[in-house]
């Protein structure tokens, strides 16, 4: 199992939902970023359970703990080692899983690859593992920081329930404003109705976060293998529950001609090389162009309900298994500082890329 991501700005995370506790080093960070352990903190309190009614009540502080590469507020240019301690376990809320495979999660395929598997919780393939990519990706939004380039996400779907403008008509400085994290108000309070329903009904309920990457330069990415684009979706689609991603206008360029699709170029009044609109999502040939960059990543419901479903256990007999513990009925309040860090991590390692390209 790879249990790294990035090639220049490289980390590696480790731990399991219900051990000691979860971290991550981080391999390829230049020495001098500013960066203090109240950030990560901050980052980390963005995404840790029990924040609000709409996510899980399992209590866990996250506190970051840094074990190497930060001195005086900067990094020093050597592994940088965090960790982050589990404090909240409750194990025994698993002991009806231990010979049961849950419907659509990765028990069964588990155990196909290495013949055993953590049940508590699920182990290393719990969404637990994400809190250790972002403490990695607030390091690398302070080295984005040094370039000038900025990625925010938010919700933009929970269910049916839609944002009806595109990210440049929101305030995006909303996002943290209401449990949900959509920044548009009036539509968060509509996602915020549906979730707390599907919660009372003992089910869950999916969506889409909306990203976006502001003052990328052109000439980011990696020509053929290593595109720009790609890089984004394999980081996305890392994430528990992701079943989707579309980078720019997606699917729904495909109902587009092309004299419709196509981003016109032209010289702005500064002498800047833009793009009239931005059907690319500001990338071309899976390098940046120096448009916005902008993509949705589609999330399932929850696959633990805490309803009666059938299933079998691992000596192949049929079960009825219900679900039980601290679990969020939708997952995207908490995944947007997730889909923020893994833009930052891929953004960071594909600008120290960048300057090996030419002279």
């Amino acid at each position: 199992m790879s249990n790294s991501f990035g090639s220049v700005f490289r980390i590696t995370t480790f731990g399991e939902s219900h051990g000691v506790g979860i971290g991550v080093i981080i391999d390829g960070c230049p020495a001098g970023v500013a960066i203090e352990t109240e950030e990560i903190q901050r980052a980390l309190d963005r995404r840790r359970p029990g924040q609000s009614d709409l996510t899980t009540p399992r209590k866990e502080a996250d506190q970051v703990e840094v074990l190497s590469g930060l001195f005086g507020g900067l990094t020093t240019g050597t592994p940088i080692g965090l960790l982050i301690r589990n404090q909240d376990q409750a194990s025994h809320d698993y002991s009806h899983i231990e010979h049961a495979y849950r419907p659509s999660h990765a028990d069964y395929t588990y155990d196909q690859k290495y013949g055993r598997r953590d049940y508590r919780g699920g182990g290393r393939s719990s969404a637990r593992e994400t809190a250790a990519r972002v403490a990695a990706g607030a390091v690398a939004a302070a080295f984005l920081r040094t370039v000038g380039i900025t990625a925010q996400s938010y919700v933009s779907q929970v269910g049916a329930v839609a944002v009806p403008v595109g990210y440049e008509q929101l305030d995006l400085g909303l996002t943290d404003t209401n449990p949900v994290r959509c920044p548009h108000p009036e539509t968060a309070e509509r996602m915020a109705a549906l979730i707390r329903q599907t919660r009372d009904r003992h089910d869950t309920v999916g969506g889409i976060v909306t990203g976006v990457a502001l003052g990328v330069p052109a000439g980011l990415g990696e020509p053929v293998f290593d595109k720009l684009h790609a890089e984004l979706g394999k980081a996305m689609l890392s994430i528990n529950a992701v079943k989707g991603f579309e980078y720019g206008s997606g699917f729904a360029g495909t109902l587009l001609f092309g004299s419709e699709h196509n981003d016109a170029f032209y010289t702005d009044e500064a002498g800047a090389v833009r793009t009239r609109t931005n059907h690319s999502g500001g990338i071309q040939g899976g390098i940046s162009n120096g448009q916005d960059i902008y993509f949705r990543v589609a999330f399932k419901p929850v696959a633990t309900i805490l309803q009666p479903q059938a299933t079998i256990n691992d000596q192949g007999e049929e079960i009825t298994l219900a679900g039980k513990g601290r679990h969020d009925p939708c997952v995207l309040p908490r995944a947007v500082p997730i889909v923020d860090a893994m833009t930052n991590l891929v953004l960071a390692d594909m600008v120290l890329r960048a300057r090996a390209s030419r002279v």
